[in-house]
């Protein structure tokens, strides 16, 4: 097996015992886009300590991963104008759907919930949508 193969294995087996254990001790579902959103609008203050917690382990447990690995291949685009677009559109994205990859495609399909389902197939539609125009439209992807 591959070991971009294995990283991915890895990486959602942590998503997914992470959500779960998530569910359990705070009896709400694992949506990085809520857990963000509702430090940003203040609907989460009574939370915000375990919100924070969250956020920051997001952001700085990745580089503390970098020595296990050789070489990161992203394929990402060097062109900060699509990068930052992109940002923006998931983000206006989640809003629309009321969550994001997590909250609908993980925890909302392991609990076969009908609008994570939904979300999940058109959030996947959509992506691929914007991957196609991006790339063989555009040319910028």
């Amino acid at each position: 097996m591959e070991q971009d193969w294995i990283w991915g294995l890895v990486g959602g087996l942590m998503i997914g015992v992470g959500s779960a254990i998530y569910l359990l001790v705070n009896g709400r579902i694992l949506g990085a886009s809520g857990i963000l959103g509702a430090l940003i609008d203040g609907t989460g203050r009574n939370s915000a300590k375990e919100r924070l917690v969250f956020m920051a382990g997001l952001i700085f447990v990745p580089p503390l991963l970098v020595p296990l690995y050789k070489t990161v291949d992203t394929n990402i685009t060097s062109n900060p104008v699509v990068l930052i677009l992109a940002g923006l559109l998931v983000g206006v994205g989640t809003r629309i759907a009321n969550g994001c990859t997590s909250g609908h495609g993980v925890c909302g399909i392991s609990r076969f919930s009908l609008r994570g389902i939904t979300a999940t197939v058109f959030y996947l539609i959509g992506g691929g949508l914007a991957l196609a125009i991006g790339r063989h439209v555009l040319g910028v992807i």
